[in-house]
């Protein structure tokens, strides 16, 4: 084999969770192997060579114990994708298994034993434990995958005509996928060899033991049909969007590596960010569905949605630095990232210069939606002195407005929104255009005389607006969308009359077209739901319609703002450009049951006057089911908190990743004091984000946790008439819609925070509980009942495993 001096090193998806559980040193000494490896493969004291019986698996040397295992993709490319002891190397030449998966055209590499000695139980004999290491095998490392388990002949039954490959193991429980055939198995992408083991699996400790380490793919195709998924379901869901688009020839290991379906780190490998923290595995592996969207050119606006966890802001980043490599030399700006509040766009900032690099962010305009406005409407000379006034001090406005009126067939929230979101939104200028301005998601019906009657009201409050000398961001979004509309209109007559002409159009010189361009050449878009009619035409207004303008991503089901629109009235098609996410990296099945049983069963809009939902939205992580704490009072509850809190500082330590999210901001610093009465160092999320890392706990309103993301949270003050609100009872039987719409944001403050949580989630309350909380959360601490689920030290639990 002719190989140059220099090559490439990539890791293998999942590769790093093997490489975690060895022991520090060594890994240390993988840090250092690789880049001797990248600088000379063959380099002294690597000693690279080929496998036995293997005609592309080779084994180059770490340190005195260990060795790598490289799969050579051709010419210069490496692949390491694990990290074993000398011996077990040696000794198991024919367990390894590296292969390209005929459905996807992607690179899978496996080890695999057989049956009996991959489902030995561990010495300890607990259910749910990992297997006993294989004879020989290195005991630092978790047991290798297992071999087809061998055909037991079924008895002789007249409705079982399956062939011998499809035949349970034993003659005990049912195997989990008996009415699965094994072509549908190779259908959905299941790696050939562990096809016959995934037919034989007969409980769901088998399963967890059988996919731990199995391709990606297989893990995620047998735990959706385990979850109840239809074979077509996951077709269309899991196999799929990962599918090859072309032939695969499964010999050609160089087309392979550069399918999406090959997960592997991005860059040049970097295996400390892989493999120290499994937080920051997003930096360096993109799911194959990811990659494709991130690599995809558009006609046009383009969407991603998806549950929370699914890797939304991860695909935002990848290609905000996917169209910054694309872009020629220089050092102007010409790719804006933005998102609704400051500490998101602090994250987006702190997150890209981690992925790209500072010749990425150089490139880039990072900042929150208003603060753009802003910018915009200041440089204009537009905004005089005025000072800003939040949503809720504006509400305060109007309702001292209306009372000094005497005003009351309208109260102050309903006409606020009616402004924000309607008249302002929409840039609508005159009473004529209020007339016939779209109401979508308004709820209640008024009638042109009404409209009348609101639109004195507006231009009275304005005006008193204009006397104090304070304007809201909605004001501000405005009045920047208005100024670039004009601004890309003019441009938009100057092409039309350049293309008449056939030549370049001047007319006075300071409106040359220099001084009359687009602000970006690409936007893109980072928790889009949360943005305002306003700001989407500003957004439309500041980059030219052609490939590749706007990217965004968003979940309707996070909505925690009063903005609901309609993209394509707003001049952003997403008609056909339009794909959802489903698989959740951060959260566990347990987790995300519970959080999905806190949407309930209501509708949810797509931003596009269409339906939305989280069907298909799936983890393949596990771990403890959500506990509920009720308690009788204030005192106690945050008591009982606090303790939790302790317990996970005691087990986890400094890297605990703990967060208590509260809905009101009183008690937030009630939090507080009592962590600081129990000693616990604690910070508050201000409007900036987190600022302290160091392993003190985060203290925060359920609002500031959005694009956050924890190990360990507690959500405190769950309790009936404060989620939600009991202020929004009166909006009941007056405006329906209005009242669903409230109740729907409650919701979904409550969703998101739950989702924060990677494996452990806390929901307390006193007195009665959220409507929003499982039916039998309150009862069960009450009165206690063998068949219902019991409160154990706070936590319920129910017989049959269930989870609540």
């Amino acid at each position: 084999m002719n190989v140059q001096a220099k090559a490439t090193l990539r890791l293998l998806d999942k590769a790093d969770k093997q490489i975690r559980e060895l022991s520090r040193p060594v890994k240390g000494a993988i840090y250092d192997f690789q880049y001797k490896f990248r600088n000379n493969p063959h380099g002294k004291g690597l000693n690279l060579e080929r496998l036995r019986g293997h005609d592309r698996l080779y084994s180059a040397r770490v340190d005195r114990d260990y060795r790598a295992l490289l799969l050579h993709a051709g010419n210069n490319d490496w692949i390491l994708v694990a990290v074993r002891s000398h011996q077990h190397v040696y000794d198991n030449l024919d367990r390894f298994r590296a292969e390209i998966n005929p459905v996807t055209g992607g690179i899978e590499f496996l080890e695999v034993v057989d049956s009996e000695e991959a489902s030995a139980p561990s010495a300890a004999g607990a259910a749910g434990t990992e297997p006993a290491p294989a004879a020989g095998a290195d005991p630092e490392r978790p047991g290798p995958l297992p071999e087809p388990a061998a055909a037991a002949p079924a008895p002789a039954q007249p409705a079982d005509q399956r062939p011998a490959d499809q035949q349970p193991a034993d003659q005990g429980a049912r195997p989990l996928f008996a009415d699965i055939g094994a072509d549908q198995l190779r259908d959905l992408g299941v790696t050939e060899v562990l096809i016959p083991s995934a037919l034989a699996v007969d409980s769901e400790e088998k399963l967890l033991r059988l996919v731990e380490y199995a391709p990606s793919l297989t893990e995620e195709v047998l735990l959706a049909l385990f979850d109840g998924k239809s074979t077509d379901e996951v077709l269309e869901q899991v196999t799929r969007p990962v599918a090859a688009s072309e032939p695969v020839d499964t010999s050609d290991f160089s087309a392979a590596l550069a399918r999406p379906a090959t997960r592997v780190t991005t860059e040049d490998t970097d295996l400390q960010d892989a493999i120290e923290d499994p937080f920051n595995r997003w930096k360096v592996f993109l799911h194959p569905t990811q990659r494709k969207l991130v690599h995809r050119t558009y006609t046009g606006p383009a969407r991603v949605s998806g549950g929370p966890g699914t890797g939304k802001t991860i695909v935002a980043l990848h290609r905000v630095k996917y169209l910054v490599q694309r872009l020629a030399p220089g050092k102007d700006r010409p790719v804006l990232l933005t998102t609704f509040n400051t500490s998101l766009a602090a994250d987006l900032r702190k997150r890209l210069l981690e992925l790209g690099g500072q010749e990425v962010v150089d490139r880039v305009e990072i900042t929150n939606i208003d603060k753009l406005a802003n910018r915009i409407v200041t440089e204009a000379a537009l905004g005089g002195r005025r000072r800003m006034i939040s949503d809720l001090q504006a509400v305060d406005e109007w309702q001292d407005m209306l009372t000094e009126l005497g005003e009351t067939r309208w109260d102050a929230e309903f006409v606020n929104s009616e402004w924000s979101q309607v008249i302002l939104g929409q840039g609508i200028t005159t009473r004529a255009d209020y007339f016939r301005a779209r109401r979508a998601g308004r709820g209640q019906r008024i009638s042109r005389a009404q409209r009348a009657q609101i639109w004195q009201l507006v231009e009275k409050f304005t005006m008193r607006l204009n006397d104090k000398q304070v304007w809201t961001h909605r004001q501000v979004s405005e009045v920047a969308a208005r100024i670039k509309a004009e601004q890309a209109a003019t441009i938009k007559e100057n092409e039309r009359r350049e293309a008449e002409q056939g030549a370049a159009f001047l007319h006075r010189q300071e409106q040359s077209w220099d001084n009359l361009r687009y602000d970006y050449a690409h936007i893109v878009v980072d928790e889009a739901q949360d943005l305002s009619p306003a700001h989407w035409t500003l957004l439309r207004a500041m980059v030219p319609e052609k490939e590749d303008d706007i990217f965004l991503v968003g979940d309707t089901h996070q909505r925690i703002y009063d903005n609901f629109v309609s993209l394509s009235s707003l001049g952003v098609n997403i008609r056909g450009r339009s794909s959802r996410l489903t698989l959740s990296y951060r959260t566990t099945k347990q987790i995300l049951g519970s959080a999905l049983r806190l949407l309930g069963e209501e509708p949810w809009d797509d931003m596009d006057d269409q339906s939305d939902s989280l069907g298909g939205y799936r983890s393949v992580l596990s771990g403890p089911a959500p506990r509920f704490l009720p308690a009788a009072t204030e005192e106690e509850e945050l008591a009982a908190v606090v303790a939790v809190v302790a317990q996970w500082h005691r087990e986890f330590g400094d890297n605990a990743a703990i967060a208590v999210a509260a809905p009101t901001r009183d008690m937030v610093g009630a939090v507080q004091q009592r962590l600081l009465k129990a000693q616990i160092s604690s910070v508050v999320i201000g409007g900036q984000g987190p600022t302290d890392t160091s392993g003190a706990v985060h203290v925060g309103t359920l609002h500031r946790f959005k694009g956050l993301e924890y190990r360990h949270v507690a959500i405190v003050g769950a309790a009936e008439g404060v989620l939600p609100r009991r202020s929004i009872e009166r909006y009941r039987d007056t405006d329906p819609l209005r009242y669903r719409r409230e109740y729907q944001k409650a919701r979904s403050l409550l969703f998101v925070a739950a989702t924060r949580a990677r494996d452990s989630l806390v929901v307390s309350w006193s007195g009665r509980p959220s409507p929003f909380l499982p039916q039998d959360a309150g009862a069960a601490a009450e009165q206690p009942d063998p068949a219902r689920p019991q409160s154990v030290d706070g936590a319920l639990f129910a017989p049959d495993g269930a989870i609540f």
